[in-house]
């Protein structure tokens, strides 16, 4: 999930959500939520999400798996249905996200350095 999204969220969820509204999302027991989670509502391997940075950043070197070690959860999808059932979708995909935190990575090093 892009931080923009995230922010959009929150914002979006203090405006438009009360928890003891009629049409509030409810839980499994029928009873108003006190939570709302937030997720871009797809999921990605961890070896397509390096694949991916190393596209968008135009590495063309190996990346190397470590296969001795714990390779993490098996699934790290998080259910957005109750704040979808309000309104609010995640707005920017990964790919977007990425090539936009590389961006504003390399402007930021380019300041930085023009500033030395």
């Amino acid at each position: 999930l892009h931080v923009d999204d995230l922010a959009k969220a929150c914002i979006f969820a203090l405006e438009n959500w009360n928890p003891s509204a009629p049409n509030a999302p409810v839980d499994n027991k029928n009873k108003p939520l006190t939570y709302l989670n937030v997720g871009s509502g797809t999921e990605i391997s961890i070896k397509d999400l390096a694949e991916l940075v190393a596209d968008e950043s135009g590495f063309k070197g190996e990346i190397k798996w470590d296969s001795s070690k714990p390779d993490g959860t098996p699934r790290k999808l998080l259910d957005i249905t109750k704040i979808k059932s309000i309104g609010w979708e995640p707005s920017i995909n990964l790919r977007q996200g990425i090539k936009d935190t590389i961006i504003s990575f390399k402007r930021e090093l380019e300041e930085k350095t023009i500033r030395i």
